[in-house]
């Protein structure tokens, strides 16, 4: 049977960079980018935890499905090196998904010294290493015709949480870097798009004890649970598909109704 649509929702053969693709919503990004036929760069910190993910996508899928790369984002030049591996390994790059991230405890009371080193290893991990990847993989995703960069927020840009200043301000300046790279990149054929992630059972919420966490949901979650990293994950494949072709500068909140509820 004919289809009568035109546009693909495949990224079969597509090469993609996942930055924090060790754990969390970047492991269940880089699986599904792998279930759903693209070739997938892990990077990460911690070689072992690194090559882990990359095994249990070669077991599944083969050896040409994903490379490894340990990679600080916070450097300029590891950040070089990983799209230096990538385009040296798989020929291309299309998709980059900004995933990599920390939450520092920032107050305003905090001790001078602790409070300028988390906020500037916040800033450089969650703000700066996205638009440094962005610049420096350009060139190929300018290249690729159909290049696609996710960046991965928080709903900590719509609402906020106390003793998390550094942690916020850079999720709302990840919303301001897709918009302004959004518009800046649209007529080079790259589109820009954020994906805000509410409470989702990862590595950053796994300290939170399991009845705090289902009496938050209750009242504050329209859904009155956490969600699963794959369920970020499946959003963030979604922009990245040939078929979201006139989707950019989205700010895509992915939280079961939570920023959106008054009472």
């Amino acid at each position: 049977m004919t289809r009568l649509s035109e546009l693909s929702r495949s990224i079969d053969g597509k090469v993609a960079i996942v930055t924090g693709a060790a754990s969390g919503m970047g492991r269940a990004t880089a699986h599904l980018f792998a279930d759903e036929g693209a070739r997938v760069v892990v990077a990460d910190l911690g070689g072992e935890r690194v090559q882990a993910v990359v095994d249990e996508i070669v077991a599944v899928h083969g050896a040409d499905a994903a490379l490894g790369v340990v990679t600080d984002v916070s450097s300029h030049d590891q950040l070089e090196r990983l799209v230096d591996a990538t385009v040296e390994w798989a020929g291309a790059l299309d998709i980059i998904v900004n995933n990599a991230g920390v939450s520092l405890i920032n107050s305003a009371f905090q001790p001078h010294d602790e409070f300028e080193e988390n906020w500037a290893r916040t800033l450089d991990i969650n703000l700066t290493a996205h638009a440094r990847l962005i610049r420096l993989a350009l060139p190929h995703l300018s290249a690729s015709g159909a290049g696609r960069i996710v960046n991965i927020a928080s709903t900590e840009a719509i609402v906020t949480t106390a003793r998390l200043a550094a942690y916020a301000a850079t999720k709302a300046g990840v919303v301001g870097l897709t918009k302004s790279f959004a518009v800046e990149l649209g007529r080079h054929g790259v589109t820009v798009n954020c994906v805000c992630p509410g409470p989702i059972n990862t590595g950053m919420t796994e300290q939170i004890d399991a009845e705090a966490k289902a009496t938050y949901a209750r009242r504050r979650v329209p859904l009155r649970r956490y969600g699963a990293p794959e369920e970020v994950a499946q959003m963030t494949l979604n922009l990245c598909l040939p078929a979201s072709s006139f989707v950019n500068g989205a700010i895509i909140p992915v939280d079961g109704g939570m920023s959106i509820r008054h009472t």
